[in-house]
């Protein structure tokens, strides 16, 4: 049996509000703390939104990469990180991606961070944000075809598998947004401060910490003996020097070319 259970309607939510496939009032409580925004990834978003001054930021969460100086307005259905969003941050408005309460081009830009892959009806969310951004849409996801290039695909391939099931393929943005659409692969620094699934490439022992997978939601998509099981093979590895013996070059390798893209579209430009 697996430990969390996806739930996909559009019209099921959490108990506490999540509407997506994982429900954050258990698996969310840290999610603060071992998420926070990276640098260096940051600068890939600032830099996308450009002269933006109003950006509308659909399923929040607890305000990751929310751009400083600029009119922020923030989506987000789960209670749990709503309550999790610091406090020099604006509420967030209780409402999810396919349902947007906003007018026609209410905002100069729209962008999503680490949450299409949890959205009920993905073309739905796609629509919203198109229908209310005037010029951009900004999407910091996963390729789900380069998930498996790492050492965790050794140790724990039904994490893996798990989040490749979930995002969604590449492609599906630019056919859904039906304007010039960029892909910019974003390589994961060796220091990420955003724990997602491939950001401790390079920090192995920082996996060891169960409030660490627990803040990365593809561990909540397998069976509960697989968290035990990698620690137990993990731990005896980094003991005995076999992870090193083959992985330890990630220790001092600044970047790592992973999985993670973002999409650039850009609405009102033609497309060749």
């Amino acid at each position: 049996m697996r430990s969390q259970m996806g739930k996909k309607s559009l019209g099921f939510r959490h108990e506490d509000g999540s509407a997506g496939d994982v429900n954050y009032a258990v698996f969310g409580a840290g999610y603060a703390r071992y998420r926070q925004p990276d640098p260096h990834i940051a600068e890939f978003i600032n830099k996308a939104l450009g002269d933006s001054q109003s950006v509308l930021n659909v399923g929040a969460g607890t305000g990751s990469y929310e751009p400083a100086g600029l009119r922020v307005t923030a989506v987000e259905p789960s209670a749990s990180m709503r309550a999790q969003r610091p406090t020099h941050l604006p509420d967030a408005v209780n409402a999810v991606a396919e349902q947007l309460p906003f007018a026609d081009g209410s905002f100069d830009a729209c962008m999503a961070v680490f949450t299409v892959h949890q959205w009920p009806d993905l073309k739905g969310g796609l629509r919203e944000m198109r229908r209310v951004s005037r010029n951009l849409l900004v999407i910091l996801t996963l390729d789900p075809r380069g998930l498996r290039g790492g050492w965790l695909n050794v140790y724990a391939p039904e994490v893996i598998a798990a989040e490749a099931r979930r995002y969604p393929r590449i492609e599906i943005f630019a056919r859904e947004f039906g304007c010039p659409t960029e892909i910019i692969p974003v390589p994961i620094p060796l220091d990420c401060t955003d724990g997602f699934v491939e950001a401790y490439y390079g920090r192995p022992e920082r996996l060891l910490d169960p409030g660490a997978r627990l803040a990365c939601s593809a561990w909540s998509f397998v069976d509960a003996s697989v968290g035990p099981r990698f620690e137990a093979e993990l731990g005896r590895d980094l003991k005995s020097g076999a992870w090193d013996a083959k992985y330890g070059y990630l220790r001092t390798q600044p970047q790592f070319d992973g999985s993670l893209r973002l999409v650039v579209a850009r609405r009102g430009a033609s497309v060749n």
